[in-house]
């Protein structure tokens, strides 16, 4: 057991040890660590864990090429498991599936030591639409998700439309425990600058940024997969080009599953490079310009726990036109411009009314979204694992 007198909030980094993939989660991980380390919660110190297989262990941290800190597994052998005390809280912020389902027991024994455990609930997308993700990926995340059910004091969601789906799923699926199981929520934080941004732009990409001013721009952020709906807009903006509409479509995300088909039409479109620009590997330095020289960002998405890109364009200022849905609306509110689309021809018809309110300077403008820092975002976590305020208690099946 550690010998000082005040408790850990022990954050898990176990994904982020092995692999930094720069995902919307991951932005949220370095920026909430960031803050917790910054600025620590009265009577607590904060230590980065990782599962060091079978067990977990503090993470060391080294500095990078670019002068900034990372957090690391120690030398096989080196490493310094885990001592905790009750009071201690564990906090899986990011989503961390494999380790999480892999360590049960320990995680358990964790909480018998007097450990409260709570983790991050993003979204669940790969239960409710199993087509969208990779094979194996529905059932990994189905055990992951019965694993925290049953395991954690707490759950806590990126919005309050992920948090009632969690609820539906959690009484259409109620975890056997003999205590309650409390949902909270910690809106997202939208700073960038804060988050340990990439940098970088090379000499093609600085070359991109005064052809964006020459038309209207709409800018797409996110990594290419199903539910994102590259490939809709894609068409739309065919449609838009072959009726004369002059504008340029930006789309910034690596490639990702099941999208091998359209990732080859991007390369080869007549358009790439003129009008259609796909930045697969885009620093957050570039993503910053970009929200600042675009014309809208198109968040065109089918599904999502809460669209990180809302917050972070209306923090520059840029409109928002987004799919209509519920999570969006929550995000957006009316500081945003919604449509409805099935296929490209309605996405491109959509894509003209918005087009012709921004000419007239109709178009609503994103500078009122509501909006918080990492601090504030920070603050709303800790306010559900420190000062017990939730929103609500899932219902569950008592042993």
């Amino acid at each position: 057991m550690h010998t000082e007198a005040m408790p850990q909030l022990l954050v898990d980094l176990s994904e982020l040890v092995r692999h930094d993939a720069r995902s919307g989660i991951q932005r949220v991980v370095r920026g909430m660590l960031q803050t917790l380390l910054a600025a620590p919660p009265a009577g607590y110190q904060v230590r980065a864990v990782y599962d060091a297989g079978g067990y977990y262990a503090y993470a060391g941290t080294e500095t990078d090429d670019a002068g900034q800190a990372r957090y690391v597994a120690a030398a096989a052998g080196a490493d310094t498991p885990l001592q905790v005390r009750p009071g201690d809280l564990f906090v899986g912020i990011d989503l961390s599936i494999e380790s999480v389902v892999r360590n049960q027991a320990v995680l358990a024994s964790l909480r018998q030591h007097g450990v409260r455990l709570y983790f991050m609930v993003y979204d669940l997308l790969p239960v409710r639409q199993p087509a969208w993700f990779v094979d194996g990926l529905a059932i990994a995340f189905g055990h992951w998700l019965h694993a925290v059910a049953a395991l954690a004091d707490g759950l806590i969601c990126n919005s309050y439309a992920t948090a009632d789906d969690l609820l539906a799923w959690l009484d259409e699926h109620p975890p056997q425990r003999a205590q309650a199981l409390q949902i909270g929520c910690a809106a997202l934080g939208a700073d960038l600058a804060a988050t340990l941004p990439s940098s970088g732009i090379s000499t093609s990409e600085a070359a991109l940024l005064p052809l964006l001013a020459q038309r209207p721009t709409l800018l797409m952020v996110g990594t290419l997969e199903p539910r994102k709906m590259q490939g809709q807009v894609l068409e739309a903006f065919e449609q838009l080009w072959q009726q004369e509409q002059d504008l340029n479509l930006v789309i910034v995300g690596k490639p990702g599953w099941r999208m091998e088909a359209l990732a080859e039409r991007l390369r080869a479109h007549p358009e790439q490079g003129r009008r259609l620009f796909w930045l697969e590997r885009a620093s957050d330095e570039l993503l910053l310009h970009l929200y600042q020289h675009s014309s809208a960002l198109l968040a065109a998405s089918q599904g999502e726990g809460y669209g990180l890109p809302l917050i972070e364009a209306a923090q520059h200022g840029l409109p928002v036109v987004a799919r209509d849905l519920a999570v969006f609306r929550e995000v957006g509110g009316q500081h945003a411009w919604y449509f409805h689309a099935d296929d490209g021809a309605q996405l491109a018809t959509a894509l003209t009314d918005w087009l012709a309110l921004h000419a007239q300077g109709q178009a609503p403008a994103s500078g009122g979204m509501p909006r918080l820092d990492w601090a504030a975002s920070t603050a709303q976590l800790l306010a559900c694992v420190v000062d017990g305020r939730w929103y609500r208690r899932a219902p569950v099946k008592l042993p």
